[in-house]
Parts: structure tokens; C-alpha cells; sequence
């Protein structure tokens, strides 16, 4: 998902908080609170993005380990 008000920060859907969609970065990091009518999909070139950031942050973490 998308939150565009929050700078269109990628995250991944975790669950609802009130009123609110809890997302999650996808290459880990903490859980931030986006209003529904602010989150929208992602395009292709943005998954694709998004998937290179967790391939990397996945592969960096195995490196420092």
C-alpha cells in the first residue's frame, strides 16, 4: 500500500487501529498509523521498488550477521 499522506510511503497492511490501517515498511522497520481515504495501491514500477528494498535490507542483514 501507499499512504500519500505520509510522503507516498510503501508499507504493507498489518491490521486496523480505530479508525485507522497499521502499515509496516517493507523492509522492516516500525509500524506507522495511515488514514484509509489517504492509502491507495501501488503501481507496478512502486511493488517493484518496494521488492529491491526488501531483497536488499534482507540481504544486508545477512552480511552484518
Amino acid at each position: 500500500m501507499v499512504d500519500t499522506g505520509h510522503g507516498n510511503r510503501t508499507g504493507e497492511f498489518r491490521g486496523l487501529a480505530g479508525p485507522y490501517w497499521s502499515l509496516r515498511p517493507v523492509n522492516g522497520g516500525s509500524e506507522w498509523e495511515a488514514a484509509p481515504e489517504q492509502v491507495r495501491t501501488p503501481t507496478p514500477a512502486e511493488l517493484l521498488t518496494a521488492e529491491n528494498a526488501r531483497i536488499n535490507a534482507r540481504s544486508r542483514r545477512r552480511l552484518e550477521s
